[in-house]
């Protein structure tokens, strides 16, 4: 990011033009105290909502600061309709998953449990937050949509039906750059967990009739370095980094 367009940040909060609003503590002390920046700076924001705003510090007190909007830099961006099924990992690789999906494209991350899962209170704040700071790192104007944890069996029972779930299974499918081409978007990737699915869930998930069984190649991958793999072929074969 370049230093002459100033910090940009995240606000919780539908922006328009003219439009006052205080930042959350950790937000006004980094724009304050890190970035050494004053009253009439220059910063930009982006609400997930309308899209990347230029705005200025319009007040910095001794409790709060308040940024004010002036004008929309770019609308909110349009990103492929890729949902991430990946079962939770441990903390550190969970969150660097979190962080990838969103530098990548994800439109939606489904955090789903199988039977090898061992990770049990899965902190939804903290992994929002890494892709809130993801998003402000890459530019992005769409945060990721963070659902609720479900389990496999759930989350194949309610399965849309115009919704293609590309199996990325350990155990080998058809090679996924021979597989991937005019699977476009609604679809989804489907990760397991360290420990893999057990035979019971992989027939499960291979019965439903909109699985596409794949393979990520010779080796065998980590589950989140599966995972960012798998998003980047489908990214470059099926959707927006064909136009980029």
């Amino acid at each position: 990011m370049s230093s002459k367009a100033g910090p940009r940040l995240f606000v919780d909060t539908p922006l328009a033009a003219g439009r006052t609003l205080p930042l959350p503590p950790p937000a006004g002390h980094y724009l304050t105290r890190v970035m050494r920046l004053r009253e009439g700076d220059g910063v930009r924001l982006f609400d997930d909502r309308t899209g990347e705003w230029r705005a200025v510090i319009a007040a910095v007190g001794k409790r709060e600061v308040v940024v004010r909007a002036e004008a929309l830099l770019k609308p909110r961006e349009t990103v492929p309709d890729l949902w991430l099924c990946a079962a939770p990992l441990k903390a550190g690789r969970i969150d660097w998953l979190a962080e990838k999906a969103c530098e990548l494209g994800v439109a939606r991350l489904v955090p789903t449990v199988t039977r090898r899962t061992v990770v049990g209170n899965l902190k939804l704040d903290r992994l929002r937050a890494h892709m809130v700071e993801a998003a402000e790192q890459c530019e992005r104007t769409a945060l990721p949509e963070l659902a609720e944890p479900v389990s496999l069996a759930t989350l194949l029972e309610g399965w849309p039906e115009d919704r293609k779930l590309i199996f990325c299974d350990e155990e080998g499918g058809e090679p996924i750059a021979q597989a991937l081409p005019g699977i476009a978007a609604p679809a989804a990737i489907l990760i397991g967990p360290e420990g893999g699915f057990d035979d019971a869930e992989r027939a499960a998930v291979r019965a439903l009739p909109q699985c596409v069984r794949v393979s990520l190649g010779p080796r065998i991958l980590r589950a989140d370095t599966a995972a960012a793999a798998a998003i980047s072929v489908w990214q470059a074969m099926s959707g927006d980094w064909q136009g980029a």
